[in-house]
């Protein structure tokens, strides 16, 4: 959608060794995540540019900081060439304008059946994930070019510094609607620091 979004970036996804070197090796791929929660919606999620940032919550999920409903094991990278397509890039006002009419009509149904809308609560964006679905649905409606990624800056984290508006965890998420749009995975180098686990069967 974007005239100015960049045509490919490069993201790393966090899971299990066991699933990472399956799609590294073309025996699987990955599975949209379809949790209620999810704060870009249904979709594959990837930390743009930060492999780091990855690892970190590889490591999380297997010491159970971060809730997964299938915990990692092996904390595992994998890097993926992503082509944006038709973005949702949020980070540019047309496309928060879109989502801005989502939500409004999404509020309107829920007032005229006399019910809440979801609430976002911590990590748990209910309302968040209920907004895209309801773009979604709305541009099939329409017979709108559907989304193939959506793009968004993440503020996550304590402040840097005392009132600092950058956070210690700021990062880039991608979220890939249409699996066509990822051009193939690898192993980023160098393997040691984005990979300590490579060799290894479960480290806890």
């Amino acid at each position: 959608m974007a005239q100015h979004t960049p045509l490919q970036v490069i993201g790393f996804h966090s899971c299990d060794r066991s699933i990472g070197l399956d799609i590294i090796n073309g025996r699987t791929q990955l599975r949209p995540s379809k949790n209620i929660w999810d704060w870009l919606g249904e979709g594959i999620y990837f930390w743009e540019q930060n492999p780091l940032r990855a690892l970190e919550y590889a490591i999380e999920s297997s010491t159970r900081k971060q809730f997964n409903k299938i915990p990692i094991r092996t904390p595992f990278v994998i890097g993926a060439i992503i082509e944006l397509g038709n973005c949702l890039n949020l980070i540019e006002p047309e496309s928060l304008a879109i989502l801005k009419r989502a939500y409004f009509g999404l509020s309107r149904i829920y007032e005229e059946v006399g019910k809440t809308l979801p609430k976002n609560e911590n990590e748990n964006r209910k309302l968040d994930s209920a907004v895209f679905k309801h773009l979604h649905k709305l541009r099939s409606d329409n017979f709108n070019t559907p989304f193939d990624t959506i793009r968004c800056a993440f503020n996550e984290g304590d402040p840097i510094y005392p009132g600092a508006n950058f956070t210690m965890r700021l990062h880039m998420e991608i979220s890939v609607l249409n699996h066509e749009m990822i051009h193939g995975y690898y192993l980023p180098f160098p393997l040691k620091k984005y990979n300590p686990y490579l060799d290894e069967v479960n480290p806890n």
